[in-house]
Parts: C-alpha cells; structure tokens; sequence
C-alpha cells in the first residue's frame, strides 16, 4: 500500500514477471537517458530478451519482479540476485538491478515501497546484506539510495565485454 499525492491509499501486488510481462519490462528499463542507448525496444521484441528471461527463470538465485497497480497494469519491475559465497561465514549476498518504474508513476513513493519489499525479501531469504550499483551518471539515483540508508562503502569497476549481435 502506499498514499498517492492526493493521500487515497491505493494496493499494489509484487509477483514474479512472466514471459508475458517482457514488453512492459523491457519498455520501463528502455524509458531513460541510459536505457535508450542499451535496450533494443522493438515489437515484436527481440529473441534474446526471451532467452534471458529463460535463463532467469531457470535460475533459484534469480528473482525478476513486477509491481502492478489496482487495475493489474505493470508500473514497475526490479531483478534480486542471492549470491553464495565464502566470506561471511557463508554469507548470501542479495543484489538488486534494475528497478524501474513507469514514468507516468514517478514521485509517488513507489520506488521507496519497492525498496522496502526488496529489503524484507532479502532478509527472508538470509542474505546478510543488500547491496546496488548504479551509474555515476545518475545523481538523483544517488541521493535516492543514500535517503534508504544505502552507503557507498566500496569503488566499484567493470570491464565490459561487447559481443556483436
């Protein structure tokens, strides 16, 4: 649940995305300045999105989340990975990527609820803690994530790998 602008209460379901929900998916994380330059929007969508989707699927680790309103629309999505490993005792490290809500949904604190079903969904499933990239490119990303109680304890790097399609 969470309070619109106008202060009414309005439901909202999280679940776990479909095959089906792959246009809504793919249109939200194409709809940003960034998105734009990787996402391939195209109807019908691109086989590849489908054989990810498989893959994710497939995988026990993997969550792919859609959010949808009263009325069953998808007005946002998130991906959880639980990553395994050695250090904390075994710890399992849950990753959130990808989170994105429909434009014509933006400041009514819905991202603040996805975080929050995010946070006690990786504490269900006893991840020591939840950790985030985003681009430097993305200031008010930033601030957003510090307002969650999110710290930028450690520099992240990346060494791309481009494959042609």
């Amino acid at each position: 649940m969470y309070n619109t602008p106008d202060m009414k209460e309005t439901k909202m379901t999280f679940r776990t995305a479909t095959r089906q929900d792959l246009p809504a998916i793919i249109q939200m994380l194409a709809n940003d300045k960034l998105g734009k330059t990787r996402e391939d929007l195209r109807d019908p969508l691109p086989e590849v999105y489908y054989e990810a989707f498989d893959r994710i699927s497939r995988d026990a680790n993997q969550e792919l989340i859609v959010l949808e309103n009263e009325a069953g629309a998808i007005i946002g999505t998130l991906q959880l990975s639980f990553i395994p490993y050695l250090t904390y005792r075994g710890g399992i490290r849950a990753q959130i990527e990808a989170v994105r809500i429909r434009e014509d949904q933006r400041g009514q604190g819905i991202g603040q609820e996805m975080f929050q079903w995010a946070i006690d969904r990786a504490r269900e499933r006893n991840a020591h803690l939840l950790q985030l990239t985003t681009d430097k490119k993305r200031p008010e990303a930033i601030r957003f994530y510090e307002k969650l109680g999110f710290k930028a304890t450690h520099e992240g790097m990346k060494l791309h790998f481009y494959i042609d399609a």
